[in-house]
């Protein structure tokens, strides 16, 4: 083996607690594994906010339920009984529908992740087998997207406009569909004021204690740079004459800082509240700027491209809601320009195929 390969070997090893990994008890092997823990191991292959959520669940899901167990005797009803346990019993905070019950999603997410821990330590030669292998997790049931209706958008925006601190702010969301990390690290040096255009080129990933990180776009096509609405850029230059530091939309209270995107959310809630209107994501913001715009006639191909998508057929995919809407549209236009164009034509024929009366 060469050295890296060597290297990469043993630090795989060491996850699950060495000097003796086969019996080393699970928890540890997560957490405090000799040279790092899981996560730990995982940094730089994944994004911060994969490795938070990888930690999360580890601290709160799996250690609860498996933390006592020695790796090697980890068995395939040990996790099933997890995946059970968890949807029923397994949140920490009651919600107010669920109780304390996970959603599959949830339950799905963790099987994920824990597949793949298991998977490494299989690589490794720590266990023989993955024992998540044969589980059945639960599958995600999806929620159709919740957008605002042209309605609830008035009512919001009509909130929004009375804040002058997040005016900007969600205008500029709500006519770019930009994900929360991206638009929480917009820099003055995305925007060119001249040629009205916004490149998107980070994301902005919030850390524990107020930190937080930078990192490149969710996709290759998420680097992209957009032509903004013209009330948009007229925000932007505005802004800018007033900037003193390097991000589009700073902190309120820190403005040497970002927006944090925990922060955008929290205060979206807040307006949603003054508006009357229902919860919903923070991503919900950019699936009503999206379902706008197609209904409004933009093209998949360049809707694509503004929200950074891989593809046209994946935005396509995406708002197949939107899209059966309008072929229901686009069949009633086509149908009756059918029927203009080849009525006049085939009248004289059907005439013609009239049987004859009786004289």
């Amino acid at each position: 083996m060469t050295g890296d390969v060597v290297t990469l070997f043993y630090r795989l090893r060491n996850l699950f607690d060495a000097p003796n990994p086969k019996k080393s008890v699970f928890a540890r092997a997560f957490t405090d594994g000799v040279p790092a823990p899981w996560p730990v191991f995982k940094a730089g292959t994944v994004r911060p906010g994969t490795l938070t959520g990888y930690r999360r669940y580890i601290d709160s899901y799996i250690k609860p339920q498996l933390g006592d167990k020695q790796i090697s005797l980890i068995s395939q009803q040990d996790v099933q009984r997890m995946y059970r346990r968890l949807k029923t019993d397994g949140r920490i905070h009651e919600h107010p529908e669920l109780g304390h019950q996970l959603s599959d999603s949830m339950v799905r997410h963790i099987h994920s992740m824990l597949h793949a821990a298991l998977k490494d330590a299989v690589q490794a030669h720590v266990i023989p087998r993955n024992p998540t292998e044969g589980t059945t997790a639960p599958k995600p049931n999806y929620k159709p997207k919740r957008i605002l209706t042209s309605a609830e958008l008035d009512a919001f925006l009509e909130v929004v406009e009375q804040d002058e601190l997040w005016r900007d702010f969600f205008q500029t969301e709500l006519m770019t569909g930009l994900r929360r990390g991206e638009i929480c690290g917009l820099q003055w040096s995305d925007f060119d004021g001249e040629a009205g255009t916004l490149k998107v080129c980070r994301t902005l990933h919030s850390k524990r204690k107020g930190e937080y990180t930078t990192g490149e776009s969710k996709t290759g096509q998420g680097m992209r740079t957009i032509i903004l609405p013209h009330s948009v850029a007229d925000i932007l230059r505005q802004r800018r004459a007033d900037a003193i530091g390097p991000w589009i939309f700073p902190d309120p209270v820190k403005p040497e800082d970002p927006v944090y995107p925990n922060a955008a959310y929290h205060h979206m809630k807040t307006l949603l509240q003054q508006a009357g209107l229902p919860s919903i994501r923070f991503h919900d913001l950019r699936h009503t700027f999206a379902t706008h715009a197609l209904t409004s006639g933009v093209d998949a191909k360049t809707l694509s491209g503004i929200l950074g998508h891989t593809n046209a057929s994946f935005t396509l995919d995406t708002y197949t809601h939107v899209t059966s809407d309008m072929q229901k549209i686009a069949s009633g236009i086509v149908g009756g320009f059918m029927e203009d164009l080849f009525g006049k034509e085939l009248k004289p024929w059907q005439e013609n195929e009239r049987p004859a009366t009786e004289p």
